[in-house]
């Protein structure tokens, strides 16, 4: 049976609109309800405590707008909130998991870069991961700081500076493929192919989880047949989030501020 509900996601940013662009991208007839909590960005900085409380006032916003699933379009959530939000939530979500298997199945030379925030970067989180899926494979787990907040403000005089630097590291390491870890990644992803090269893989989660939602929907028989207009909503400065949307979507954003 049809299901017009919209899907929610939410960020601590513009970040998540990648994930949202994957899952648009394969799934155009859904409607979607995007929460960017940019005044309590950074993420990195919260504990575990403050993102669990954070992300559940989040969910019940979302949930407010009546959606069918959850997509935590953010690393840094999902490793310290996803456990807590399932626990208390009776719908779907789905959350976003750093490409470290898939990696392990590409590489050649047993080298994995995992760029990624420094938070996500020390969490046990991805600690898990590398143990459970990256076992005898070398693992940089490289916590970029400063780009996800360049990739924020779309300022790409610093993210060319910081991506100079960091790309810099993977080539001295010698990974053939790189795992984008951060949902504000992907919106670089030509620009680190251009400094890495040819021969290296640039990886990310994007396509796989949009792959879950729609296995989720199919399984629920909750596809919707009618698209409508998407929502957007924002913590912080909405005509600043407005401006930096539309040129990573490609559209015009209009995006409404509320507080959590």
């Amino acid at each position: 049976m049809a299901d017009k509900r919209p899907i929610g996601l939410f960020d601590s940013g513009v970040g998540g609109l990648s994930v949202l662009l994957e899952i648009a991208g394969l799934l155009p007839q859904e409607n979607f309800v995007f929460l960017a909590d940019q005044l309590h960005n950074p993420y990195g900085a919260k504990t575990k405590k403050e993102l669990e409380d954070l992300t559940g006032r989040i969910t019940d916003f979302l949930i407010s707008r009546k959606i069918k699933a959850l997509v935590i379009a953010c690393n840094t959530a999902t490793c310290y909130a996803i456990d807590y939000l399932r626990l208390n939530y009776d719908l779907p979500i789905i959350g976003v998991v750093p490409a470290v298997k898939p990696a392990v199945k590409i590489t050649k030379t047993g080298k994995i870069a995992i760029m990624s925030t420094p938070a996500t970067a020390k969490s046990s989180y991805l600690d898990e991961l590398v143990r459970g899926f990256a076992k005898g494979r070398q693992c940089l787990k490289l916590g970029c700081a400063g780009l996800e907040e360049a990739v924020e403000t779309w300022d790409r005089r610093e993210s060319a500076i910081l991506l100079d630097k960091y790309t810099a590291r993977i080539e001295k390491f010698g990974s053939d493929v790189v795992v984008l870890g951060c949902t504000h990644f992907p919106f670089l992803k030509k620009d680190i192919k251009k400094r890495v090269g040819d021969k290296v893989k640039v990886i990310d989660s994007g396509q796989a989880i949009a792959r879950r939602v729609k296995y989720i929907l199919k399984k629920k028989d909750a596809f919707s047949t009618q698209k409508n207009n998407d929502l957007f909503f924002t913590t912080g400065d909405q005509k600043e989030f407005s401006r930096v949307a539309s040129v990573l979507l490609g559209t015009d954003i209009s995006a409404e501020r509320v507080e959590i």
